[in-house]
């Protein structure tokens, strides 16, 4: 009995060395295939455009002037309406303490504090929630903007915590019980529980005009102004938010983005955020930490 249980033991370790040593023969194999290839970037291969939003604060004179706008967005979006703080945004309003954390005094006026300042996510060049998230589920595209994976999203928040905007909202609820039925807008998918979600810069319009451009026989990183906006942009009654391609001289974007009158918000932190705002007002400006040559705040 002992002898047979001593061959079977020594039968069993022989097979189990033979089939590890068979395994990592094939696993060497298979790298030294895949080092034989290179990769080599194709010269002709098209290249993709920074998209950037451009939102003139001057041509809104109260928090009412942007109700359709960032209705249009949420609507576009399936975005649900919820009470208290659990509400989820795509795009806001956000009073001055809000907005301007960092500038706060005691001598700010009325007219400074009660004003309202249109906030969403700025899809950053270098975006700090990119770099934490540990599944992907928040990634950047080629053409600069941050997308999200919804079915990769394990709901740990990192990004949010990540983001000096507070660009992201995150569904503890169930949001498809606050929406209507049928939803909104049938054709864009609406998320789940326990999911992070943020504007997206309509990247899905960006796409209907890439495919309409090749379906054409056009180069669809050469889009005409206009050809692809965001659904605020398109809804803007006085034209105050402009979209664009900013590395593009023939977009409005491009020339508005060079204003003297143009900043960003914590610009300090070089994340190089795509929103712009325009602003005379030089204590505007010096909230995003824009300042004028001949501005005695500059420092």
């Amino acid at each position: 009995m002992n002898k047979s249980r001593r061959s079977f033991l020594k039968v069993a370790g022989l097979s189990v060395f033979a089939l590890s040593s068979g395994l990592a023969t094939m696993a060497g194999s298979a790298q030294a295939g895949a080092r034989i290839g290179s990769y080599e970037p194709n010269a002709k291969a098209l290249k993709a455009k920074r998209w950037a939003m451009v939102i003139d604060t001057r041509a809104f004179k109260n928090a009412k002037e942007y109700a359709p706008i960032i209705e249009a967005c949420h609507k576009a979006h399936n975005v649900p309406t919820m009470e208290g703080h659990q509400d989820i945004k795509w795009m806001w309003l956000e009073k001055f303490d809000h907005a301007f954390p960092d500038d706060l005094n005691e001598h700010l006026t009325s007219r400074v504090k009660d004003a309202s300042y249109p906030l969403l996510c700025n899809h950053c060049t270098n975006p700090p929630c990119v770099r934490v998230c540990p599944t992907q589920a928040t990634y950047q595209m080629e053409d600069g903007i941050i997308a999200m994976d919804y079915h990769r999203c394990i709901g740990c928040r990192f990004c949010m915590a990540g983001c000096p905007f507070g660009a992201r909202s995150f569904n503890f609820v169930d949001p498809r019980k606050y929406l209507s039925d049928p939803v909104p807008n049938p054709a864009y998918p609406t998320r789940m529980i326990g999911v992070v979600e943020k504007c997206t810069f309509c990247h899905h319009r960006w796409m209907k005009a890439k495919d309409k451009a090749i379906a054409e026989g056009r180069n669809p990183y050469e889009l005409a102004d206009g050809e692809y906006v965001t659904s605020c942009t398109e809804v803007c009654p006085n034209g105050a938010i402009s979209f664009g391609d900013s590395k593009n001289p023939e977009h409005k974007v491009y020339e508005l983005i060079r204003s003297p009158h143009a900043f960003r918000l914590l610009e300090r932190l070089g994340t190089d955020p795509q929103v712009y705002y325009l602003s005379k007002r030089e204590w505007v400006r010096r909230q995003g930490d824009n300042y004028l040559e001949n501005e005695k705040t500059k420092g």
